[in-house]
């Protein structure tokens, strides 16, 4: 496979660092952008001896130009702590950050690849949910400014494909989990190991009945970069585990493998919290020949492995 030049925006995040961790070593040209909102320069503070890596603070909401051949538009708050933190920014993200990476996909003739979400489905009435479900989202709730700004990127994607011809993929991210998440991410791994490994109560919103399915980051990265080098396929297409497990049975996996004191503390639910969530993965088997490997145990114990060395090194427990 030739090289590439290969821009990454979100690239100091939990997903684009381990995708800007790949290229880099396969020699391509990669430009992380990154406004360093949740991202952080220690995800890829071990690439940056590489010649063949740049990286730029730059918020994806003003234009920049840049000749590439790929662009991965990762930038985006993913968690709901920390894109309900400024909504406004999140939407701007979403419409006017896409937009400008759509600009110069047609401008420089790159193929996009868009992470979307799950969340497009929002409380979904279809389960397991297919790409072909429309789903059943507030448009005026407190996550709106997420879930509708993903749906907005996506019609964005599509017209922009129709009516200029741009090259675009265009994926759906379900609950993924690993290292590099943000310590303070808010979302339920993250949550209860850190919990559990300074024997705090683990916090279960609702009666933790509600069920996700959990993919670890190796599983989804190898999705999208197979989705972003696949040819007359555009998506989109649900990447992530279709295993479904109760957020109860998470906790009480989590107490166990850490071994902790803590014990399960039940708040109420937020608004629109999804019930039920579980990707049909059949169109990512058919079209990449994708399947997740790493079981949630397995999983587990890498990411604890890797919030236990943090937390130690900044000395928080």
């Amino acid at each position: 496979m030739s090289k590439k030049r290969v821009l990454i925006t979100g690239g100091a995040g939990f997903i684009g660092s381990h995708i800007a961790e790949i290229l880099v070593n396969e020699g391509n040209e990669v430009i992380i952008l990154d406004n360093f909102f949740t991202g952080s320069k220690a995800n890829v503070s071990h690439l940056m001896d590489f010649k063949n890596l740049e990286l730029i603070r730059h918020d994806i909401i003003e234009e920049i130009l840049l000749e590439v051949d790929q662009i991965y538009n990762l930038a985006c708050p993913a968690s709901p702590v920390h894109y309900q933190n400024n909504p406004i920014k999140t939407i701007k993200t979403n419409v006017l950050g896409t937009l400008n990476m759509l600009g110069m996909a047609k401008r420089v003739n790159a193929r996009i690849l868009q992470a979307s979400t799950s969340e497009v489905y929002g409380n979904p009435l279809e389960h397991p949910q297919k790409e072909t479900y429309w789903g059943n989202v507030n448009t005026i709730g407190i996550r709106s400014c997420y879930d509708e700004g993903k749906r907005i990127s996506e019609t964005l994607c599509f017209d922009y494909h129709r009516y200029n011809n741009v090259d675009i993929r265009v994926i759906r991210i379900f609950n993924t989990y690993g290292p590099r998440m943000h310590v303070e991410d808010g979302r339920v791994v993250s949550n209860f190991i850190v919990q559990a490994l300074q024997n705090k109560n683990i916090t279960i919103f609702g009666d933790g009945s509600q069920t996700r399915s959990f993919c670890y980051v190796d599983d989804l990265v190898r999705g999208i970069m197979k989705m972003m080098n696949q040819d007359n396929f555009i998506g989109p297409v649900n990447l992530g585990n279709d295993g479904e497990f109760t957020v109860k049975e998470l906790a009480e996996m989590v107490i166990s493998l850490t071994n902790t004191k803590s014990k399960i503390e039940y708040k109420p639910l937020p608004s629109d919290d999804p019930t039920r969530r579980r990707p049909d993965l059949s169109l990512a088997s058919e079209k990449l020949n994708y399947t997740a490997n790493i079981s949630l145990k397995e999983g587990l114990l890498k990411t604890i492995n890797y919030f236990d060395t943090f937390l130690k090194n900044e000395k928080i427990i």
